[in-house]
């Protein structure tokens, strides 16, 4: 079983191909970093920055620009946060805290000569943060009991309920000598004239069905010697 983000997938949020570092001098007091008091002119290393991301842990990878070779990285757990912060005096420097292989750490600053650079790190970071937020919040609804009541509904013994279907009617118009219902059976016909009757009829399924239909005969014609009926039908499903 993968722990502490062993056997989990590498994924790539951002790759920068040029960022400076520069040794920043050590922290005396709590106030803010400024990128000015560091020698911006000269940088001390150039190479490129990858940012990854496996399970909810971030790195931020400065790697030669040729050989790929690691020259340090940055294990980020939150953001904002003390492994990765802003100066106050520009938008495309930050404070890094690296890590060795034995956990020692230290601070050091990198910036970009493009505030777009600068932007896309930001933003891949926060991005990547706040997906860890939302996972931690699903995982926490999964783990926690539900305390609503449970509702039964399930049926007891003998109980019965009685559903009320909506009746959908469908107007169907027929010119024929004779009217063939293949899913409907006519059980009675009465009332025989020329005025609107009632045909009761029966579905396969032995469902009621009513329909209002008006029967008008039509006159000899020499193409049809006989009577021919005009049917117009009102069947409820």
């Amino acid at each position: 079983m993968a722990t502490d983000g062993q056997f989990e997938y590498e994924s790539i949020l951002c790759v920068k191909p040029e960022v400076n570092v520069y040794r920043i001098p050590p922290r005396t007091s709590n106030r803010a970093i400024r990128a000015a008091d560091w020698k911006l002119d000269a940088p001390d290393w150039t190479g490129r920055m990858r940012v990854t991301a496996r399970g909810k842990v971030a790195y931020v990878k400065l790697e030669d620009k040729v050989s790929g070779e690691l020259f340090a990285q940055a294990p980020v757990d939150e953001y904002p946060g003390v492994a990765v912060e802003t100066v106050s005096d520009s938008s495309r420097y930050f404070v890094l805290r690296i890590m060795d292989d034995n956990g020692r750490t230290a601070f050091i600053g990198i910036g970009f000569g493009d505030r777009s650079d600068a932007f896309d790190f930001n933003v891949a970071l926060q991005d990547h943060f706040k997906w860890v937020k939302q996972e931690t919040e699903f995982s926490k609804q999964a783990q926690a009991p539900d305390s609503t009541p449970k509702l039964d509904l399930g049926f007891k013994e003998g109980q019965t309920i009685t559903l009320n279907i909506g009746v959908l009617f469908i107007f169907i118009e027929f010119h024929s000598t004779s009217v063939v219902f293949s899913t409907m059976e006519a059980t009675n016909l009465f009332h025989h004239s020329r005025q609107k009757q009632i045909v009761e009829f029966k579905k396969a399924a032995k469902v009621e069905m009513l329909a209002a239909v008006d029967v008008q005969p039509k006159s000899k014609t020499k193409e049809s010697p006989e009577h021919s009926w005009s049917t117009r039908c009102l069947y409820s499903i």
